[in-house]
């Protein structure tokens, strides 16, 4: 039985000490077919400009697509690995929360195709992602 709560948990703890941290990126729901992250935009995440650097906006939309296949996996044989993304900046934004949600388009046995709407807390576009994962057994040690 799928328990939204301790998944969440679990995906959280999995970002202490990595960028996922440093950039304040929060998992936020979760169901069978979608992940939904969160991340402040402020100074930290600017480009010169006063705008949320697109570069974060990857950053969240390549975090939140590549927990997403993590939850499909096996963990104790696989582990993933991003192979490509790809970003539309549609819209700006100086500060408030985003949130990136990623949607499966394909789930097959080695390769995982996420979108990811990254949108503002009025549910505005700010940017429309892709990304393909690529799912490998680990090597035996």
């Amino acid at each position: 039985m799928f328990d939204k709560e301790k998944t969440l948990a679990a995906c959280n703890a999995f970002t202490k000490n990595t960028l996922m941290e440093t950039l304040g990126i929060e998992y936020v729901d979760v169901s069978e077919g979608f992940l939904v992250a969160k991340m402040f935009v402020d100074s930290r995440v600017h480009q010169p400009m006063g705008f949320l650097h697109g570069g974060a906006a990857v950053a969240l939309a390549e975090s939140v697509g590549s927990m997403a296949s993590h939850l499909f996996i096996d963990r104790e044989a696989q582990e993933v690995r991003g192979i490509e993304i790809s970003a539309n900046h549609l819209k700006s934004i100086r500060e408030g929360y985003v949130y990136g949600t990623a949607k499966i388009i394909h789930k097959g046995r080695t390769i995982h195709l996420w979108e990811i709407k990254i949108t503002d807390e009025q549910g505005n576009l700010i940017s429309l992602c892709k990304l393909s994962n690529i799912v490998l057994d680990k090597k035996k040690t």
